[in-house]
């Protein structure tokens, strides 16, 4: 029985002290919650001062994005060890938005999930399709794409610290969302992947999250679904009490 795991993506947004604000009712909310697996990706400039506030708490801690190398001149990057050294758990890959403004790609998000399992984080690797290639019958070609040129090189064996999150690009932050029924077939359709790539083992055992307006009114159905594992949420993270919600489903 896959253990399903709700991560919320602030993106940018939170000072430091509006951080603090929600771990400090996040705690007395969902400090405690052990049946769901529970993380924050909160921006760079807030993570040691969550690594110590979530202390003693059931809530995980991951980094929005790292660098693949240890250490260089990359002005303005965060290596895995950096991030392993302030308390964070996990690092997102290859987000949507990392595609679009940041000219992440398939290349350069393997480097990343190679780093990260090599420094001793988990990895949330994000694979999704836009608007244009669902409307041009694209994505299962799309999102095969991204899950094998992202784990190209990796083993069954360390496919078991990679979470997968399918989110459909049309569906982030729109307030549209992927049917239960649209997320499911593209869920088995990447766990059929990873089935064919890494055996039946390794596909049974991986997680796959949905990411697209996950909000309190339609996860218990997305999450019903068989191969929906869990769900990366964007804005309705934000407030402690609309992420209660969610993680208590």
């Amino acid at each position: 029985m896959r253990k399903k795991f709700i991560a919320g993506n602030w993106k940018m947004y939170k000072t430091v002290s509006e951080a603090l604000d929600f771990a400090k009712e996040a705690k007395a909310l969902f400090g405690s919650v052990s049946n769901v697996q529970v993380a924050v990706a909160a921006p760079f400039i807030a993570l040691h001062d969550l690594a110590a506030a979530f202390q003693g708490t059931s809530i995980e801690l991951a980094a929005q994005n790292c660098h693949w190398e240890k250490e260089g001149a990359f002005t303005g990057e965060i290596s895995v060890g950096m991030l392993k050294e302030l308390g964070v758990q996990h690092v997102l890959v290859a987000h949507s938005e990392r595609r679009q403004y940041f000219g992440e790609t398939n290349a350069t998000a393997n480097k990343k999930v190679k780093a990260a399992l090599a420094g001793g984080l988990g990895v949330i690797l994000c694979v999704g399709e836009t608007l244009a290639e669902r409307e041009g019958g694209k994505t299962f070609d799309v999102v095969k794409g991204h899950t094998l040129g992202s784990l190209e090189g990796i083993t069954a064996e360390e496919l078991k610290n990679i979470v997968l999150a399918y989110e459909p690009v049309w569906a982030i932050g729109t307030g549209k969302t992927a049917s239960p029924a649209q997320a499911q077939e593209v869920h088995a359709f990447i766990r059929g992947v990873i089935k064919d790539t890494f055996g039946a083992p390794a596909a049974e055992a991986i997680r796959i999250q949905y990411g697209g307006s996950v909000k309190p009114d339609n996860v218990k159905e997305l999450m019903s679904q068989p191969d929906i594992d869990g769900a990366l949420v964007g804005g309705a993270s934000l407030k402690a009490d609309s992420f209660d919600k969610l993680v208590k489903f």
